[in-house]
């Protein structure tokens, strides 16, 4: 192991124990009027660069948070990496060498320190390594590296009289920045590195130019009096097993905090903690210049709203707040959201793997995996809550976060905590740069690739730093060592026994994402997978791992998606090469398309894109209500969960996606949302066997189970209604609809089969709508299916949402598998996002539908609603 310093894990480990950061106090960002210049025209030193004399007049508008390549593009000198192949018209950074995109950042603010004021600068991310200079002086005493190791300094001493400040950093890339010779990875050497890896390349995404050089997180200035209270820790034990909405037994909440004296005298003063109304606190003393861990007594909450994972009740949030106190003035404070709940884990010997569980109940989990929110780090709140929110309108309960990308961000889980999606954290671990594998196209062979990163400490530091920024979020469930691999012994030995029990000590940590200790791999091969398109009877037939942390499948867009980065010439329809995952097409190849096989052919030979992306989302749709489906009908029988391998793009791919890079979904989301379902009713493609689910924790009594089929004409035949009874958490077969199905036609044309779950007030708690091909396996009946009549009429019923009443007469077809859309009335442009009760919906003759569209971030609302159906041609409706 190559050691960068000469410093011992166990040192790195104190050091996180009692110094690190955390944002507090009065704050203000810095993120506008930054200016930046290349290495290469810059001759002058940090300290001359930092005063605020030195001329800016040839510098350029940067991007802070951000980074070059956002930079450049934001200064129109590079195109948009994420259309065509221009990313391919970029300079890649091995080619160039480092200097390239080595930069200079500069930004100039106004802060003066008041009496008994202390002013500290944080950075809450560079990558990769950095000076710091401020008015003339340089901030940092050691040179600072490492992506993920956030920084703080006292800047008290250095702010100018007259509050006219010049911040001016260097920022430098990763070292090695790795070969993007099209492995996962590219040749693997950016694992060196502590920093993510998708940056070389991997099979969804093409290699970014600048590796990500630049001040990518937020720069902030915090003001606070003598002491600086950072860190805070809350950990919330909620002890039995618990129903939401009722009446709580008490919860029990510990809270600690790491409190700094910057004064060169001693202090004493109180620690305080308030929440719900109740408080606790501690007189404390601290020694000059010193920093010291402060643990205060336990706080009993008597009654307590909990926090629960998405379909199984509230995400209660309560705001803590924690405050120093000298002489009975405040010195600093902060707010803390907590969600109080308690996660367990159970190993279940019959399915050989474990079962997670919030507040006593255990959880059967339909996860997705995350890699990031956008490959060039352009994360904003908006975004965050939008991709979260979908998460959760797909009835997902928990997103991994893939040991390639980052520690996620603060926003990120701010979103999970408010819309209930567990968490899995991987720290920066792949078995593929990592060295689980032998690999022809990495640098070094496997036992080398062992022991990345070179600077295992460093490893170590930026990891404890990470727990403490993110570890009171209700939302994080489980700490994961790494994507496929564990880390070296010595880390995993420092995570486990150090970082996690001193810093942590209340959750789950798996070594490795496929690790027996998850999911005991009886079947062979890796634990994980497959990733590619898959008949709908595989989900229910086959048995595979019993928690499965990567299974997936295809993703793509509709025609409006994929003409928002296909070139005119490039919209073809894709023909994918013998044995090889490439297609005719280059671009499609180029964003790392993944073939359908044969799926699209019982539909009808595609004629054209449009025509082939309008079919493929039959596919989707199929794919991903089949797969959550299959796994649901084993529930503690054969699983404890499975996790989607992904449900988003960091880029414009054609795989992979339950939506796309512009936010804008696809069929996949609505087919996952439908199989994801809390309470779901459901039909075996293979047996034809009706099944119904209770994910929730009380047994529903007198559900009603319609079930009726449709010829393609739209003629109904009624097959049975039936009361239905059904335990908490488990899943029970019902009855067989084979034989109803054929007599509606089924053998020649294909049919339709409607489920409904209803109340006693017949209220529809689950529908779901399944068409079958004929006895060959072939659509007939849909290619030759007669054209809807569908009604549609829409109207803005508040600020920002639209509803859209759709109707069907007796005498018609079904209106099969209708998309809608929110346009902007003047250009018809899709308005972005858009989030859909349901969609991509069907309506029986006779039937009606509400769909509910909600555009949050939306400007105005001159809009009309765009609707297109199998058997609709596309029209535009007014909102009145």
């Amino acid at each position: 192991m190559n050691l960068v310093h000469s410093r011992k894990i166990v040192l790195f480990l104190i050091f996180c124990l009692f110094v690190s950061v955390v944002w507090a106090g009065p704050v203000t960002e810095l993120s506008n009027n930054w200016k930046c210049a290349p290495i290469a025209q810059v001759k002058a030193s940090g300290e001359k660069v930092s005063q605020p004399g030195f001329s800016l007049s040839k510098w350029k508008p940067a991007v802070v948070p951000g980074t070059v390549l956002t930079t450049l593009l934001e200064n129109k000198e590079v195109p948009d990496p994420f259309y065509g192949m221009n990313n391919e018209k970029i300079q890649d950074i091995y080619e160039t060498g480092r200097d390239h995109y080595t930069y200079w950042f500069v930004n100039d603010f106004r802060k003066k320190a008041a009496s008994g004021e202390q002013v500290w600068l944080h950075f809450r991310g560079v990558n990769y390594s950095c000076d710091v200079f401020l008015n003339g002086k340089k901030v940092n005493d050691e040179w600072h590296y490492g992506m993920f190791l956030r920084q703080v300094y006292n800047i008290t001493e250095l702010l100018a009289a007259d509050g006219n400040n010049r911040l001016a950093v260097v920022v430098y890339p990763v070292d090695p920045v790795g070969n993007p010779n099209g492995g996962q990875g590219g040749d693997g050497v950016i694992a060196r590195n502590v920093s993510h890896q998708y940056v070389a390349g991997w099979d969804w995404i093409q290699p970014i130019r600048d590796r990500n050089t630049g001040i990518w997180d937020k720069v902030t200035i915090e003001t606070t009096q003598s002491v600086n209270l950072q860190n805070p820790h809350v950990v919330t034990s909620v002890p039995g097993v618990r129903l939401p909405g009722k009446n709580q037994d008490p919860a029990i909440i510990q809270t600690s905090a790491e409190l700094v004296n910057a004064e060169g005298q001693s202090v004493t003063g109180k620690l305080i903690v308030e929440i719900g109304g109740k408080s606790v606190e501690l007189e404390v003393t601290l020694d000059a210049n010193s920093t010291k861990v402060v643990n205060l007594p336990e706080l009993v909450f008597q009654n307590p709203k909990l926090w629960w994972p998405a379909g199984y009740g509230d995400q209660n949030l309560y705001s803590l707040t924690m405050k120093f106190m000298v002489d009975g003035k405040l010195s600093d404070e902060e707010q803390i959201t907590v969600g109080i709940r308690e996660i367990q884990r159970k190993w279940n010997e019959h399915t050989r793997s474990m079962q997670l569980a919030v507040n006593g109940q255990k959880i059967f989990i339909k996860g997705g995996n995350w890699i990031i929110s956008d490959a060039m780090l352009r994360f904003t709140p908006e975004r965050y809550d939008a991709e979260i929110r979908y998460h959760r309108d797909m009835n997902l309960n928990l997103i991994r976060i893939w040991g390639g990308a980052l520690p996620e961000r603060p926003e990120f889980y701010d979103a999970c905590n408010k819309y209930g999606l567990l968490v899995i954290q991987d720290f920066w671990m792949s078995g593929d740069c990592n060295g689980r594998w032998v690999d022809p196209k990495k640098k070094d062979d496997q036992w080398t690739r062992r022991q990345y990163p070179d600077d295992h400490n460093l490893f170590v530091e930026s990891a404890a730093d990470m727990v403490k920024m993110i570890r009171n979020n209700p939302s994080l469930a489980v700490w994961c060592g790494g994507n496929e691999i564990a880390p070296p012994q010595d880390i995993l030995d420092a995570l486990r026994d150090s970082v996690l029990a001193k810093l942590d000590g209340t959750r789950w940590f798996i070594s490795y994402s496929n690790s027996d200790s998850m999911s005991y791999n009886f079947l062979g091969g890796n634990g994980d997978g497959p990733y590619g398109i898959q008949p709908d009877s595989i989900f229910w037939q086959h048995r595979t791992w019993p928690f499965n942390s990567e299974v997936g499948s295809v993703g793509v867009g509709d025609a409006v998606s994929l003409r928002r980065f296909l070139p005119k010439e490039n919209e073809v329809v894709p023909v994918e090469k013998p044995h090889s995952e490439a297609v005719t097409d280059d671009v499609w190849t180029y964003h790392k398309y993944i073939g359908y096989g044969k799926s699209i052919e019982p539909y009808g030979q595609a004629t054209d894109m449009e025509d082939f992306a309008r079919k493929a989302q039959l596919v989707n749709y199929n794919q991903y209500r089949a797969l959550m489906e299959g796994f649901s009908s084993h529930m503690w029988d054969w699983y404890t969960g499975s996790i989607i391998w992904k449900t988003q793009n960091t880029w414009t791919a054609l795989r992979g996606q339950m939506y796309d890079y512009y936010l804008d979904p696809n069929a996949c989301l609505y087919g996952l949302r439908n199989g994801s379902e809390p309470l779901h009713v459901m039909c075996n493609p293979v047996t034809k066997m009706v099944s119904v689910v209770n994910n929730g924790f009380t047994e529903q009594n007198d559900l009603m189970l319609v079930a009726k089929a449709y010829d393609m004409k739209g003629n109904e035949n009624f097959i049975t209604q039936v009361i239905v009874y059904i335990n908490p958490s488990s899943t029970k077969p019902i009855m067989s609809v084979a034989g109803s199905l054929k007599q509606a036609g089924g053998d020649t044309d294909g049919s339709f089969l409607l489920l409904q779950l209803q109340n006693q007030k017949q209220e529809v708690l689950s529908e779901n709508l399944y068409w079958f091909p004929n006895a060959a396996g072939v659509y007939s009946g849909l290619q030759a299916m007669p054209a809807s009549k569908l009604q549609v009429s829409a109207k803005i019923v508040e600020n920002n949402k639209v509803v859209v009443m759709l109707k069907n007469p007796e005498d018609a077809p079904v209106a099969f598998f209708n998309r809608l859309a929110v346009v902007d009335a003047e250009t018809l442009e899709r308005v972005l996002p858009v989030f859909a009760n349901d969609n991509y919906v069907s309506v029986v003759p006779g039937a009606e539908k509400t769909i509910e569209l909600e555009c949050p971030q939306a400007s105005g609302n001159n809009w009309k609603i765009s609707v297109e159906g199998w058997n609709f041609a596309n029209q535009y409706f007014p909102t009145n």
